[in-house]
């Protein structure tokens, strides 16, 4: 069996509820008793997971960052459900099931905070799935999981090993693919949104790659009124995708 580890109280929480089969163990700081302790706990039993109660000390050596007292171990050969991390065979699978997809594509995001609070925003905006690259690029990490507040388990996710080759697919496929880069001439505002979509955001500090660039549709950028040129590219995400989601009408259900 091959393991992973998912910590914190809502990342754990989400997992167990969803996918309990993919939990081999939750282990539990056992000097924790509080309410949100407890009731984790027994949707454990309800679920069929194992509590394996355990010092803080050895949760510490488990995972690096806030656990909040609670560490899943996954078993990764256990494939997710509705969401998750899914093979680019099973991306065109599921593509070809939704009427409009909207795709989050990211090229060459490093920082799994980043990472995890892009997919955040993804499970917010209802995206179809999330794609980014295997090489230079953040992976779904114990601290992606963490920011991503559960969204790992939900959205589906897939690392790629030709971000160019599955953006030709892609677009084979009837998917518009729209580049965000500050030198652009159109606004997001401006830009149609509402058909099958893809859209790519790029480094925290280079952007897009040039050949990512060249393979888009469109190529379109956020108006900066203040000083800085550019923003945090979870927070760039986020307001794409729920420019896609307004005009959608996707915020009215």
């Amino acid at each position: 069996m091959v393991t992973d580890t998912v910590f914190g109280y809502h990342s754990v929480e989400s997992l167990i509820r969803r996918e309990p089969r993919r939990v081999a163990a939750l282990h539990v700081q056992a000097d924790r008793q509080d309410k949100r302790m407890q009731a984790l706990c027994e949707l454990c039993r309800n679920q069929g997971v194992s509590v394996l109660p355990c010092a803080k000390a050895e949760l510490d050596a488990l995972v690096t960052g806030r656990h909040q007292g609670v560490v899943a171990v996954i078993d990764t050969t256990v494939e997710g459900e509705a969401g998750g991390m899914m093979s680019e065979a099973d991306l065109t699978k599921h593509l070809s099931q939704v009427a409009a997809p909207l795709i989050l594509i990211l090229d060459g995001v490093t920082d799994p905070h980043n990472l995890g609070a892009c997919l955040r925003s993804a499970d917010a905006a209802d995206v179809t799935a999330v794609v980014f690259p295997k090489d230079k690029s953040a992976d779904v990490t114990d601290v992606a999981r963490k920011v991503a507040s559960g969204a790992a388990e939900t959205v589906p996710w897939v690392r790629v090993t030709n971000l160019a080759r599955t953006i030709e697919s892609l677009k084979q496929a009837g998917v518009w693919v729209i580049g965000t880069d500050g030198d652009a001439e159109k606004t997001l505002y401006e830009q149609d949104l509402n058909g099958p979509c893809a859209l790519v955001l790029g480094s925290e500090g280079a952007g897009m790659r040039r050949l990512t660039r060249d393979l888009c549709d469109f190529v379109v950028k956020l108006p900066m009124a203040g000083s800085v040129s550019s923003l945090n590219v979870s927070v760039a995400a986020g307001i794409c995708l729920f420019e896609a989601v307004r005009q959608r009408g996707l915020h009215k259900r």
